[in-house]
């Protein structure tokens, strides 16, 4: 009777170790928004979500135009976040409230917009250690190559695809995944 309990006890200590061990999934972070206010992602569920790293002083800087179309035609399906980054040549320097009229005078940003991260090196922001690591998405390892690379998650928090800069926001892989069901 004594070593079933015991055979009972350890195999409950293993299998809680393996729960608690697990590490994160996308709806557990919460971010700061670029106006200082929390960001829970838990909030995304049921929705497809675009994390992008945006600049805004980077050839690619015109896409927020585009983000900003998809964001608006698809809404109600399909959540768009932007994470201003300085990672790559510079590009995006700005303090919160220069990004944010940047990306409102020129651009009419209205998907949500983060506080600046960095995307990747020793500094790397937790959100983007998991979009980046198969370790922690369970799905892919991937390497941010450049500002406004895509990463699309489905309405259940997995990872599905990462989109390199060079491809639009509006292009037919990416509107095809968003119309999808």
């Amino acid at each position: 009777m004594k070593t079933n309990k015991l055979s009972l006890l350890l195999f409950l200590m293993m299998f809680s170790g393996t729960v608690f061990s697990q590490s994160s999934g996308f709806y557990d972070f919460k971010v700061k928004t670029l106006e200082g206010g929390i960001f829970d992602f838990s909030t995304l569920k049921g929705k497809k979500v675009m994390v992008v790293n945006t600049a805004s002083k980077c050839g690619f800087t015109p896409q927020y135009k585009d983000l900003e179309e998809v964001y608006k035609k698809y809404g109600e399906n399909l959540v768009i976040i932007g994470f201003p980054a300085n990672n790559f040549a510079s590009q995006e320097p700005g303090t919160a409230t220069e990004i944010r009229k940047f990306c409102t005078d020129n651009y009419g940003v209205t998907f949500p917009m983060m506080e600046k991260i960095s995307v990747k090196g020793n500094d790397m922001a937790p959100i983007y250690q998991w979009l980046t690591s198969k370790d922690k998405n369970g799905v892919m390892d991937s390497e941010v190559k450049w500002n406004f690379q895509k990463y699309l998650i489905d309405e259940n928090g997995k990872l599905i695809d990462v989109i390199y800069s060079k491809e639009k926001p509006t292009s037919d892989k990416v509107v095809a995944w968003i119309t999808s069901k």
